[in-house]
């Protein structure tokens, strides 16, 4: 990210704000509600996708951590994370998460950020209609969580697909950290592929956009809390409608050589 003029290190240091805020507010989309702001900034997925990866392992370990140290002050039983499901699942996901990440360090970075722009359109129009995915079946089931490990694979915006399974599964009181340890386990496997790939970490970057998402982090914190007791349409309504007209925006700039 050298070169860069001034308002793209700003708009680039407020998106992490924004994906620190989105991941421990809403315990997932840290990734797919920023990467179509950042590549608008710079249209390589894996400049970005390092820095975020690195994050989530930091903050899912901390969230997940939390959660336990909290129900075990409590004294709850049961835990706060379902180990069967996340167990079950992976066998599922695991090879569809591969074949992903082998399909991202090899094709080119304009046709994945095309595919990513493609895939938050689809998750964006269901917020906007209140109609999120939802699985009910157990073929389904498996059918989103592969795909939702396959796309984890290629840019790490499986998410949506993924917890509309879990939703179903998981006990609510254990979703959300059960989902933090997924995360973990599915971004190490992705962080092992990019240092065996040879891929730059952006480790100098992680100096001033590591604070950036935890002050994203600290006033997501702040809105779970708010959420849990409240229903919030309007907001995945408006958050939709924004993701939609930054995608087209994407789209439209990698179409527009082709198109003159």
């Amino acid at each position: 990210m050298a070169d860069l003029l001034p308002w793209q290190y700003l708009v680039i240091g407020l998106t992490f704000i924004w994906s620190g805020f989105v991941r421990s507010g809403l315990g997932f989309g840290g990734a797919v509600l920023a990467l179509p702001f950042l590549l608008l900034v710079v249209n390589e997925p894996l400049v970005f996708l390092p820095i975020i990866s690195i994050h989530l392992l930091i903050f899912s370990s901390w969230i997940a951590a939390k959660g336990w140290r909290r129900q075990r002050a409590r004294g709850e039983a049961g835990g706060n994370i379902d180990w069967h499901y996340l167990g079950d699942s992976m066998k599922v996901m695991i090879i569809p998460k591969l074949v992903g990440v082998f399909g991202l360090l090899t094709l080119p970075g304009e046709i994945m950020s095309g595919i990513i722009f493609m895939i938050v359109i689809t998750y964006a129009v269901g917020y906007v209609i209140n109609k999120p995915f939802r699985s009910n079946r157990p073929w389904m089931d498996k059918l989103f969580l592969a795909l939702g490990g396959y796309v984890s694979g290629t840019s790490l915006i499986g998410a949506p697909l993924i917890v509309a399974v879990y939703a179903t599964h998981v006990a609510k009181h254990q979703l959300r950290d059960t989902l933090f340890v997924l995360w973990f386990v599915l971004v190490a496997i992705k962080m092992t592929s990019f240092l065996v790939a040879g891929v730059d970490l952006q480790l100098v970057h992680q100096l001033w956009l590591l604070p950036c998402a935890l002050l994203g982090h600290l006033i997501g914190e702040r809105f779970h809390q708010y959420i849990l007791t409240r229903e919030t349409p309007l907001f995945f309504r408006i958050l939709g409608a924004v993701l939609i007209f930054v995608s087209l925006i994407g789209l439209g700039r990698q179409l527009a050589p082709l198109i003159t």
